[in-house]
């Protein structure tokens, strides 16, 4: 485990990457009680199509969330959830459209909860009987889904954005994709992507990095397996398929989710910096302290709901803002002629100065959280770049890059709105 300090930031990071291809990393954290430990695998929802020892596979939509769902039972009936807390710790999961993670915190019992994150996740144990039980719960979620405007509104952007890209289908699957997924299934995608060389651990607390590799190499042992070749690249144009879709639901006021479609970033240091070039022309265009969000406030077309970054995976990226409004459409023109009028008249110097400071400090505040600092250590690392080195990708921005996204991205073209209107209630005779 070499340890790297990086000034700016007054963090240590400790690398390495054991015999069996996991990649381990601790960020020490002296004198703090908590400890966290993610453990990741580079296996997301759209991860559907890969190639694992010469052959080509299709799995159905919906395999990486009923996996992270069905890796809680062990052998035995043991109860992992319990054995957790019984140690004074807290445990879950989530799934995203291309990375799953499985984490716990804790203050007391930190080795033996380590041995038991790696032991349940590292070991597939899926009876039909079982795996036909969780579909019923999935089901369930999949429905809830189905009722959630936030969920909803989002899904039918995807859908009016992309032909192609797997995005377009929710990360649970669909009550008729779920089906399909067996046993047989579970444990082929566990075998292709649970494999240590397709993980990584990262753990934030006062612990050693040398134990922590220990444990690592005592549970998961130090044998390589192969693993699975994801498909990360589906034939999609930079045009929107559709530039609006509305339906109607159980909601107070009309929400919106705006997005402006952008070229994939692949990985590597280059791909990070040009997401920070789009996170900085959101905080340009519609950010908290813009000219265009100050106005728009005032006028009433936006409230305290509203919100934006930049969001990419692997083959999709965009620019992305959502919230509620009476008049969607109207902020959706009122953006496109604020990024004409950015590009136009360019962004001053000291306003750029100032907008890369703040957004600056905002990543530096956000090491405080354990959870985030294991969360982003991992999605960078995984994308090929060193989370600790943001500072000098920063650096080297200009404000001339922030006009030309916002020249290539902020396009009628490029741009599709969802919308989610209230439901119209008939008037009584």
């Amino acid at each position: 485990m070499k340890p790297v300090y990086y000034p700016e930031l007054d963090e240590t990071l400790c690398l390495g990457v054991l015999e069996n291809g996991l990649t381990v990393a601790v960020v020490p954290r002296k004198g703090f009680t908590k400890k966290l430990a993610y453990f990741v695998t580079d296996y997301g929802s759209i991860h559907t199509e890969f190639e694992y020892e010469g052959q080509h596979y299709e799995a159905p939509a919906g395999v990486a969330h009923y996996l992270e769902h069905k890796l809680f039972d062990m052998p035995g009936g043991r109860d992992v959830s319990a054995e957790f807390a019984a140690m004074g710790a807290m445990t879950n999961a989530f799934t995203s459209y291309d990375m799953t993670a499985y984490y716990f915190s804790c203050t007391e019992h930190f080795d033996d909860c380590l041995r038991l994150l790696l032991e349940f996740v590292s070991t597939p144990y899926f009876t039909e009987e079982s795996v036909e039980k969780e579909r019923g719960i999935i089901d369930q979620e999949i429905g809830m889904n189905e009722d959630a405007p936030e969920s909803v509104i989002f899904e039918q952007l995807m859908q009016a954005m992309y032909e192609n890209h797997p995005i377009r289908v929710p990360i649970l699957g669909t009550c008729e994709t779920i089906r399909e997924i067996t046993p047989e299934v579970l444990t082929l995608c566990h075998r292709a992507f649970y494999t240590p060389g397709n993980m990584m651990l990262c753990v934030v607390g006062d612990v050693d990095p040398e134990g922590v590799a220990d444990i690592a190499r005592e549970v998961l042992g130090t044998e390589a397996a192969p693993r699975g070749i994801r498909r990360k690249s589906w034939p999609d144009t930079m045009d929107c398929p559709q530039s609006l879709t509305q339906r109607e639901m159980e909601v107070a006021m009309p929400m919106f989710n705006l997005a402006f479609k952008c070229e994939p970033l692949g990985d590597g240091e280059e791909a990070i910096r040009q997401e920070m070039v789009a996170d900085l022309a959101a905080e340009a265009l519609f950010g908290e302290s813009s000219e265009l969000y100050l106005r728009l406030y005032e006028e009433g077309i936006i409230d305290s709901s509203f919100g934006g970054g930049f969001e990419t995976l692997d083959g999709c990226a965009m620019l992305l803002c959502s919230g509620d409004s009476d008049d969607p459409e109207a902020l959706r023109d009122a953006i496109l002629a604020q990024a004409q009028k950015i590009t136009a008249e360019g962004i001053p110097q000291d306003a750029f100065l100032r907008m890369k400071r703040s957004a600056f400090g905002r990543r530096v505040r956000g090491l405080d959280s354990f959870d985030a600092t294991c969360f982003r250590v991992c999605a960078y690392h995984l994308s090929g770049f060193d989370y600790f080195r943001f500072p000098e990708v920063y650096q080297k921005i200009e404000a001339e890059e922030i006009c030309d996204f916002l020249r290539r991205v902020v396009t009628p073209q490029r741009c599709s709105l969802s919308i989610i209107d209230p439901i119209e209630k008939e008037e009584d005779a």
